[in-house]
């Protein structure tokens, strides 16, 4: 009893520290769930226009696995370390922004301009490729490819990328509320199930067509389409592509494993493997901020998909 009455004393202390606005994620699993399984219903039997099935069991159990390591250590994570520097940052605040339906709005705004940066740098800077990997591990396109997800993304320093929002006054909790909110739309683009939207929604938001873009490793896909919720930063920066050509999914070098701590860790553990090789101390820590496909004096394979593509389904492009 003395065991049991220390862990529900400790799971209390923490529970006492959150903010129900730290759970988002968590409380609309239930959500996500039910979503999962209408989609699996429907696309049960059904292959994509890459010609893989849509769900492949092992896969998804793979990215729910992931995804509920994710959720529950990604609160603890940003509770413990996160939130005490964000509110270093807010003590030095320039300005305090009370949050209002206008501001809110203005906050949701600055942080999907913070998401697309952050974005664009875990995909150009192999730090933060390390911890954005596990998200494209998968080689199938569903509901249950959202989930996968990496907790290490807090070590790596994605929340970095909003403290400018914090430092402008707005208060820590809400700004990952602000994110937490564009996370959970970001769930619903994860799907084969709908095709193309109307074209001012495709104009204005990040949409499953985008989506499954930024998925592909066909040469023309990658590094594409950044966009959280919406998808104009892209065109503006010159990121965007449209979907044209059946989608490849997965990474150009893919990871053939099931274990999650692999799946987790493998990127963090060949980049230290190319920074251990011999060679001038600046080439050997330029590993850590050179694009993914950046090598050293050896073989430069092209950031490319290695695999042939997929024929186009012209009734569903």
């Amino acid at each position: 009893m003395t065991d049991l009455s220390a862990a529900l004393s400790t799971a209390h202390a923490f529970a006492s520290q959150t903010d129900v606005r730290d759970w988002v994620l968590v409380l609309l699993t239930p959500v996500f769930f039910v979503t999962v399984v209408m989609e699996w219903w429907r696309m049960r039997r059904a292959n994509g226009p890459d010609g893989r099935p849509v769900y492949a069991l092992r896969d998804s159990l793979d990215s729910m696995t992931l995804g509920g390591i994710y959720t529950l250590l990604d609160v603890m994570l940003v509770v413990a370390f996160v939130l005490p520097a964000m509110n270093w940052a807010y003590a030095h605040r320039l300005a305090t922004i009370e949050v209002t339906v206008w501001s809110f709005a203005a906050l949701y705004l600055g942080v999907e301009f913070c998401y697309y940066w952050f974005h664009r740098a875990s995909h150009r800077i192999r730090w933060f490729w390390c911890a954005h990997v596990v998200h494209h591990g998968s080689e199938h396109m569903n509901f249950t490819t959202a989930m996968r997800q990496s907790w290490l993304y807090s070590f790596a320093g994605n929340w970095l990328f909003y403290t400018p929002m914090v430092f402008i006054g707005f208060e820590p909790r809400w700004v990952l509320f602000a994110l937490s909110v564009n996370l959970a739309y970001q769930f619903f683009i994860h799907t084969q199930w709908v095709g193309k939207l109307p074209a001012p929604i495709e104009l204005i938001f990040n949409t499953p067509s985008h989506h499954r873009a930024h998925h592909g490793r066909n040469p023309a896909y990658i590094d594409r389409n950044y966009g959280g919720t919406l998808i104009v930063f892209d065109r503006l920066f010159g990121t965007f592509v449209e979907e044209r050509e059946a989608v490849d999914y997965g990474l150009v070098r893919q990871v053939r494993s099931h274990n999650p701590l692999w799946l987790t860790l493998h990127e963090w553990v060949h980049m230290l493997q190319d920074m251990a090789r011999p060679g001038p101390l600046g080439q050997r820590l330029k590993h850590l901020w050179a694009p993914p496909e950046w090598e050293r004096a050896r073989d430069n394979p092209a950031h490319a998909s290695q695999s042939p593509p997929r024929p186009h389904d012209a009734a569903r492009p």
